[in-house]
């Protein structure tokens, strides 16, 4: 499998996402801090005016997401749930959801195989396609919520891996893992932008890359289709903002560009965000793996924590009948336990965006924006 900059395959398995309110015309309870009341407010106005304030809380991780988590469908205005104390913390000292390979639930039996994918998988594609595709599917697919339902869930980081297939129309760019998909940029571009619009203060942030089949031309073309697409929502790329800040200029969308010749031209880009990965197919081989970074120091920035585990070819072919989704199930307990014990904010060994597959599994989502609280302890 190839992939860029650190990457990889696999980690949680969805349960059913559910719309949630868009807007509250009402005061409303934080799910992040109880005893915290978040007023409404026009966009504009100034978040400490309108705001009581939260007491420390101290209660255990695992106490949090047994008592207080919250239902997926009711995740999909957290940041503006946030105890106004955290409207102030810049983004990368924040606990943020993230899903690897956001694109992959539309993959099919029938989608083509990557260029990128080995000669030898392409004979097979050709020779026995009833066998190739459905295998290579089975492993290929790390998401089952569309990008509206992550969103609904309460993710909030979108890796989009970007390609031009072969055959393609001049302009279509489409998405890519092992396999293509038939939905294609633009139009995903859209549905996104059309989900922020019914939730003025989300930010998501969206991680372009991979660009297999790129040329200039359709990188160029791309940013203009995000300019177009998100107009003056996009942030541009300097100082991490804090989600004040960006409710006060009404940006929503931080675009990070791993080609580093298109950041050149544009001030609408940011710089690729670091993808630890573990390319491990134990979770504990991975977790050490995380640990160790950990240990190393974190990134200044923005940056992203895989929880997702990786088969390769050796395990495929001495597990058949095994499927990336079956493999993440069993992987679970222990990811679960790793991600309770992380802790956002500015100290070395803290931890910022976490990314997994299958994300709506578990209250994965949940675990991950209560992570929060602890910003809140003395």
């Amino acid at each position: 499998m190839r992939v860029p900059q650190a990457q990889g395959v696999g980690a949680w398995v969805p349960s059913t996402a559910q719309h949630a309110q868009s807007h509250r015309s009402h005061a409303s309870v934080s799910p992040l801090a109880p005893s915290c009341i978040v007023l409404p407010r026009p966009p504009m106005a100034p978040a400490r005016s309108l705001t009581v304030p939260c007491p420390p809380l101290t209660a255990p991780c695992a106490l949090i997401f047994a008592t207080t988590a919250a239902p997926m469908g009711d995740q999909a205005d957290w940041m503006s749930q946030l105890c106004p104390r955290l409207w102030d913390v810049p983004l990368h000292q924040l606990s943020i959801p993230g899903s690897h390979d956001t694109m992959t639930y539309c993959l099919t039996r029938k989608s083509p195989i990557s260029r990128a994918c080995s000669r030898l998988l392409h004979l097979l594609s050709r020779v026995v396609p009833f066998i190739t595709g459905p295998v290579v599917m089975k492993w290929s697919v790390t998401q089952t919520l569309d990008v509206t339902q992550q969103l609904d869930a309460g993710v909030r980081y979108l890796d989009l891996r970007i390609a031009h297939a072969p055959g393609g129309s001049a302009r279509n760019l489409c998405f890519v893992h092992m396999m293509y998909t038939k939905a294609l940029v633009e139009d995903t571009l859209t549905e996104i932008a059309e989900w922020l619009q019914s939730h003025p203060r989300e930010v998501v942030i969206l991680a372009c890359r991979n660009f297999e089949g790129m040329t200039r031309e359709l990188h160029d073309y791309l940013v203009g289709c995000m300019v177009n697409i998100f107009g003056d929502t996009l942030c541009p790329s300097g100082e991490i903002p804090t989600l004040g800040q960006l409710w006060a200029r009404g940006q929503q969308v931080i675009v990070s560009y791993e080609d580093e010749a298109t950041v050149s031209r544009y001030d609408k880009l940011w710089p690729a965000i670091p993808y630890w990965w573990g390319n491990a197919v134990k979770p504990d081989v991975l977790l050490r793996f995380l640990e160790t970074m950990k240990g190393q120091g974190r990134p200044g920035g923005l940056f992203v924590a895989g929880i997702n585990i990786t088969e390769n070819l050796c395990y495929i072919l001495l597990h058949p009948v095994d499927s990336l989704e079956e493999m993440t199930r069993r992987s679970l307990p222990l990811m679960t336990k790793w991600v309770c014990a992380q802790q956002p904010g500015q100290s070395p060994q803290c931890t910022n965006i976490i990314a997994g597959d299958f994300v709506g599994a578990d209250g994965f989502v949940s675990e991950v924006i209560s992570l929060n609280r602890k910003l809140l302890s003395p």
